[in-house]
C-alpha cells in the first residue's frame, strides 16, 4: 500500500491570477480553465521547491493540489508572499489522482495511488514531494514537455536561472524512466554519481523509476532503460533554429 497522500487547496480573490504568475513556472493568464497541469514554485537558485497541479477555474478561482508531506511548507509560503494580495487560501482536504494521458486529474473519490504511481511513472509525470525539493530544476523533470512551464513568460521566483539555463545552455541531465530489479531505491537517493532517483516503485518483477541522469551514466548500471511517451522523448534542450 502507498503512503503517498495528496492536499487539495483552493486560491481564490481579485489577486489570485497576478500573484500566481509570480510564483509558478506556467504562464497561468493563459493557463486553459478547468484544464490541470503540473507546475513549480522554484527557489531563487532556480530549482524547484514546490510542485503543484493547478487548476482554473477563472481569474479569481484556483484548485491547487500538492503531496501531503509538502501542504504546510507550501501554505505557509503562499501566506508569506501573498500577504498584501487579496485572496485567500483554504485547505480542500484529500483528494485521489487520476491519469488522463500526459497529465493527472484529481477527484474526491478514493482511488488505487499505487496503480496512479505506476501510471504517472509509465507517461514521464515526475512529482516532487518533501524529499526532492531543490533537488531538480524544471527543464530536467522535461516540464516543458508537459505544458508546466513557459520561457517566454514575465517574472517569477528563479526566472533568471531558468532562464539562463534554457537560453544559454543545454542540460547535461534529464528525465528517463527505468526498471531494475531488486528493492525500489529511495527517492531523492543516488544511484551513481550521474544517475539520481526522483520517484520510484516496487512491481513484481522489481520496480520502476523516473531518474534525473546522464544518459551515459545510466549504461553503467543493470537497469533497463524504458521508451517514455513521444511528447517526452524528445532532446530536452532548447531547439536550434
Amino acid at each position: 500500500m502507498s503512503n503517498l497522500t495528496f492536499s487539495a487547496f483552493t486560491l481564490n480573490g481579485v489577486d489570485a491570477q497576478k500573484f500566481l504568475q509570480g510564483q509558478v513556472t506556467v504562464d497561468v493568464e493563459k493557463l486553459p480553465q478547468t484544464e490541470t497541469r503540473y507546475t513549480a514554485i522554484c527557489s531563487l537558485k532556480g530549482r524547484i521547491l514546490f510542485g503543484l497541479w493547478l487548476t482554473k477555474q477563472d481569474a479569481e478561482q484556483f484548485e491547487i493540489v500538492v503531496t501531503a508531506d509538502q501542504a504546510e511548507d507550501f501554505a505557509k509560503h503562499i501566506k508569506k508572499f501573498g500577504a498584501f494580495s487579496k485572496m485567500k487560501l483554504e485547505e480542500a482536504g484529500q483528494v485521489y489522482p487520476v491519469v488522463n494521458g500526459l497529465h493527472t486529474q484529481f477527484t474526491s473519490t478514493e482511488q488505487d495511488i499505487q496503480a496512479w504511481q505506476l501510471q504517472a511513472l509509465e507517461s514521464g509525470q515526475a512529482w516532487i514531494q518533501a524529499s526532492t525539493a531543490e533537488l531538480f530544476q524544471p527543464q530536467e523533470l522535461r516540464l516543458h514537455q508537459r505544458e508546466g512551464i513557459h520561457y517566454d513568460k514575465g517574472c517569477y521566483l528563479g526566472q533568471e536561472v531558468i532562464a539562463r539555463l534554457w537560453f544559454k545552455a543545454k542540460p547535461k541531465h534529464w528525465l528517463h524512466l527505468i526498471q531494475g530489479t531488486g528493492d525500489a531505491p529511495a527517492i531523492a537517493s543516488k544511484l551513481n554519481n550521474d544517475v539520481e532517483v526522483v520517484n520510484s516503485l516496487a512491481i513484481d518483477s522489481g520496480y520502476q523509476a523516473l531518474v534525473v541522469a546522464k544518459p551515459d551514466a545510466l549504461a553503467e548500471l543493470d537497469v533497463t532503460v524504458l521508451d517514455l511517451p513521444e511528447a517526452l522523448s524528445g532532446d530536452v534542450a532548447r531547439p536550434q533554429n
